[in-house]
């Protein structure tokens, strides 16, 4: 889709906005600029380099799950987040919505398909130049105004050169990836379809998930497993490296308590095995990867185990003793910056202002999260280019309380340990009608608080100009 009607005007008198990377965060930065009619040239190492965990040169290549989680905007922050990006002309959510998958009440994508749909869709941009190359160091000073969105598998030569800038090191954490297994080497006399509670999604029919059902001894073996499996070993510089606790290996779970797994991603709670008529003693569920069919990933399943015992580990599982695996579990070294001491409420960098930060380096977590700040920034990027103040969305909208969280509204002034954070209805501020010692049942709340955010990001898209909508 080519710039509107009427920008060819603009284009000439307006300078261009550089966007380091072409993941989630700086492909929505680059198209939320050029719906404002400020030309971007756009830079992606891959495939000249590639990181630990990306697989081709896509645009928007999504590395672990393919779910971009809860759609159900009502009662969940990241639904929440998903319908307040749809309004803003989101290209993220957008793509995801034209290559769901089913998965319940979930926004899954064909992971290939959505990352193809970007990239064409930023390709045939006219205001977008793409560089296939990598940035070492800083910027050049000529550029004056640049978006990082260098992700969390940032290169180490760029990395090293924030530090000198900031005198600060950048905060890390381990990130793991759960492996993906062919549906066709799936024993379906043990393994059923549900989705949890029946839900229906928007793509499904409240039969999204395949459910592996481990009775008390399957899951203890299971464990034992798990816990004696040959484990990828961190070298000295990362063993202090805390994990994000929203994406723990599975094996790390069972380390903390044997039984933690079975009220995380085991949890057999609304499901019902039909061979015995009963709820399982616990549960694996598999959720569909592709637009075919045919890939299923093992939900909950990061892990570091090495490749051969993953294979050995995982055949345990009732239904998947035959399984094949499209992709083993991995482990990579996620990076972000130390953000509420280091960006200003623009997202800018106190050092060196001409750089704004966008996406998971910036310390939010989740695909969505990551597109949300990636919007964001292209929206500041975009108010300056055109000579107007950015103006920031309220904190009780669930981008403005993502931003918020970045930049230091909810740290007081000098507290460390900053961590990621996904989207959450504790980031945003309690409904004003509510007394703090009577506070309502929590399904009501979260209802009135997604009323309140869906009217207030409403009225600052109004204020701020909406942009035309996402198009691949």
């Amino acid at each position: 889709m080519g710039p509107r009607a009427g920008y060819q005007f603009q284009v000439m008198s307006h300078s261009t906005v550089h966007v380091i990377g072409a993941g989630l965060a700086g492909s929505e930065a680059a198209w939320q600029l050029v719906r404002q009619g400020i030309p971007v040239v756009l830079h992606e190492m891959r495939p000249r380099r590639m990181t630990e965990a990306h697989a081709g040169d896509g645009l928007a290549e999504l590395v672990c799950s393919n779910s971009f989680r809860s759609d159900d905007a009502e009662n969940n922050a990241v639904g929440l987040l998903h319908a307040e990006m749809r309004q803003a002309g989101s290209l993220i959510l957008g793509a995801a919505d034209r290559h769901r998958v089913p998965a319940g009440s979930a926004l899954a994508v064909d992971r290939e398909g959505f990352s193809a749909a970007v990239t064409q869709a930023l390709a045939a941009e006219p205001l977008i130049t793409l560089v296939r190359d990598e940035v070492r160091g800083l910027p050049p000073a000529a550029w004056d105004q640049v978006i990082v969105a260098t992700g969390p598998l940032t290169s180490p030569d760029f990395a090293a050169a924030l530090q000198t800038l900031t005198g600060s090191e950048a905060l890390a954490f381990f990130d793991a990836i759960a492996p993906i297994v062919h549906k066709d080497s799936i024993d379906f006399d043990k393994a059923w379809l549900q989705s949890r509670y029946d839900k229906v999604g928007p793509e499904g029919d409240g039969a999204d998930y395949i459910n592996c059902p481990l009775d008390k001894a399957a899951y203890e073996g299971l464990v034992d497993a798990m816990l004696g499996a040959d484990k990828i070993e961190f070298r000295d510089w990362e063993k202090k490296t805390p994990y994000f606790e929203g994406c723990l290996p599975i094996e790390v779970m069972a380390e903390r308590g044997r039984e933690t797994p079975r009220f995380g991603p085991m949890k057999p709670v609304g499901l019902t095995d039909p061979r015995t008529g009963r709820r399982s003693h616990a549960v694996v569920q598999l959720r569909q990867d592709n637009a075919l069919g045919t890939l299923y990933n093992m939900v909950g399943f990061q892990t570091k185990l090495r490749h051969g015992d993953q294979r050995r580990v995982f055949r345990l599982i009732p239904g998947l003793e035959g399984a094949e695996f499209a992709r083993y579990g991995g482990i990579h070294r996620n990076t972000f910056l130390n953000s509420p001491v280091l960006l200003d409420p623009l997202l800018r960098l106190r050092a060196e202002p001409r750089m704004r930060f966008a996406g998971q380096i910036t310390g939010v977590e989740g695909y969505v999260e990551s597109a949300a700040i990636g919007l964001i920034a292209g929206r500041f990027a975009a108010a300056e280019r055109l000579g107007r103040a950015p103006a920031p969305p309220p904190t009780t909208t669930a981008l403005g309380a993502l931003l918020s969280h970045v930049t230091g509204g909810h740290l007081p002034a000098g507290v460390g340990g900053f961590q990621p954070m996904n989207i959450n209805f504790g980031l945003l501020p309690p409904l004003a009608d509510e007394p703090a010692d009577k506070r309502r049942g929590r399904a009501p709340r979260k209802q009135a608080m997604t009323r309140r955010a869906l009217a207030d990001v409403a009225a600052w898209l109004a204020t701020v100009g909406v942009g035309a909508a996402g198009s691949s």
